[in-house]
């Protein structure tokens, strides 16, 4: 039976069931079924972790539009099939001004009413039904006999330390600021999370751990993969497991791209084989219950050790990470972390004679990038709440801003030499490798957060024989 169904029965009667699958409830299942059921409590004792954090937010927001009715929507389910929906997860933009993360409702908004020195700010949602009200049992989107409890409006106002309203209360109101349609509140809520705090920094970490943890099961589990017909999904499986069990889920598709598949940059079918003396990429990141995510990538040899060529083509891609993660300091600008990958993977492939040009040349910024063919993507991204996040900022504080302390980013360069790539040997062809850490940035410089999960050839040869025993 699906728990996803949107059909909603309010009445017994067969003429006014809107399925052809439905029974009408009989006259003994409505006399009863609002009787015979517990108390339950309408508040927590006491504010969420976050709370205090996203009020410091929303106090930012308000001072930045002052006189302006400002609109943050959660969002709302969306349709996978028929009368299925996705899991719902809410807007990033609202979660960091609520919060509200993992059990957020759908169809909440945060609402900002300007006031004379500030704004008023109330937390619209559905509360749950009475039980004496066919929505209870009969509505399966939000009836709580379908999807389980729901919060009461008390309960989240202790809990996020907001107040709140039914959603019906709520009433949109001509020229108002609303998320997704107004570009500077965007950019502002965007730009807000490009400095993590305290908390974010600290969900960042679990994400981290949580993840390593995620990659021991794939190393534990390439034997089981190198067998199976679809080894990438049993990779992505594992993963997928302990995803769930210690967090929200993945922050993203996974990528378990092994052979030649780890050459296209966004594999996530998953669907091919594992295939002893290949390498296998693995890109994958758990959302902790907060929904910040992590973001890291892996090369891994399925047979346990990397061959010449391919432990070539790795360390030329760790020495691209470690002069990226080098130039990251406080003070200069993001862009300096790619250039400083990009010189290494120009020089690299520039001395093993694959480029028409010398590496001095292909970094010219208007004339070059002939070494872009093997590393297309950018080295870094802000990461947080969103794998790729703070994505509405604008580019002089994105991509030309300055590195500050709180900023969390990614370093992820590669080399990617596809199959039927004509220009490079034909041992290079079907070698992908990237390595891919979290960073944060620190007043004393940049902290690797993912240091512990093995990034050296020695070290991941190490880390496999250890792991399989």
């Amino acid at each position: 039976m699906s728990t996803g169904q949107r059909d909603t029965i309010a009445e017994p009667t067969a003429e006014n069931s809107t399925t052809n699958r439905k029974q009408p409830f009989p006259r003994g299942f409505l006399d009863t079924i609002s009787t015979g059921w517990a108390d339950r409590p309408d508040t927590v004792p006491t504010a969420r972790e976050q709370a205090p954090y996203a009020a410091a937010r929303r106090a930012a927001v308000s001072a930045a539009f002052p006189g302006k009715r400002l609109v943050i929507p959660a969002g709302s389910l969306k349709q996978r099939s028929n009368d299925t929906d996705y899991v719902f997860r809410a807007h990033s933009a609202f979660a960091h001004l609520t919060g509200w993360a993992s059990d957020a409702e759908p169809d909440s908004v945060l609402v900002f009413e300007p006031t004379g020195d500030g704004h008023d700010v109330t937390l619209y949602f559905r509360e749950r039904a009475d039980r004496t009200t066919p929505e209870f049992y009969a509505d399966a989107t939000v009836g709580e006999f379908w999807i389980g409890p729901r919060p009461s409006l008390a309960g989240v106002a202790t809990d996020l330390a907001i107040p709140t309203a039914h959603l019906d209360e709520f009433a949109a109101v001509d020229g108002e600021v609303v998320l997704g349609s107004d570009d500077e509140l965007d950019r502002f809520v965007s730009e807000l999370r490009l400095v993590k705090d305290e908390f974010e920094i600290a969900e960042m970490r679990r994400a981290v751990d949580i993840t390593a943890r995620g990659f021991e099961d794939i190393i534990r589990a390439l034997p089981e993969a190198a067998a199976h017909a679809r080894g990438e999904r049993v990779v992505e499986g594992v993963f997928h497991r302990r995803a769930r069990e210690e967090g929200n889920g993945e922050g993203y598709d996974t990528i378990a791209a092994s052979g030649p598949h780890a050459c296209y940059l966004h594999w996530t079918r998953n669907d091919g084989t594992v295939v002893p003396g290949d390498l296998i990429l693995v890109d994958a990141g758990v959302e902790a219950d907060s929904l910040y995510t992590a973001d890291i990538t892996r090369t891994l040899p399925v047979s346990g050790r990397f061959t010449d060529v391919q432990r070539r083509v790795y360390d030329a891609v760790l020495e691209a990470a470690d002069a990226a993660f080098a130039a990251a300091r406080v003070g200069v600008r993001f862009r300096t972390v790619h250039e400083a990958a990009m010189q290494v993977i120009a020089a690299r492939v520039a001395e093993w004679g694959l480029l028409p040009v010398t590496a001095e040349e292909a970094l010219d910024a208007d004339a070059g990038g002939q070494h872009r063919r093997y590393m297309v993507h950018g080295t870094s991204h802000h990461l947080g709440i969103d794998v790729h996040d703070c994505a509405q900022a604008r580019r002089e504080m994105y991509y030309d801003g300055i590195l500050e302390p709180g900023m969390v980013f990614t370093i992820e360069p590669g080399l990617y030499f596809q199959i039927d790539d004509l220009t490079v040997p034909a041992e290079l062809r079907g070698i992908g490798v990237r390595i891919e850490d979290d960073i944060l940035m620190t007043e004393s410089g940049a902290v690797n957060l993912s240091a512990a999960i093995p990034r050296t050839a020695d070290e991941v040869e190490e880390w496999i024989a250890r792991v399989q025993g």
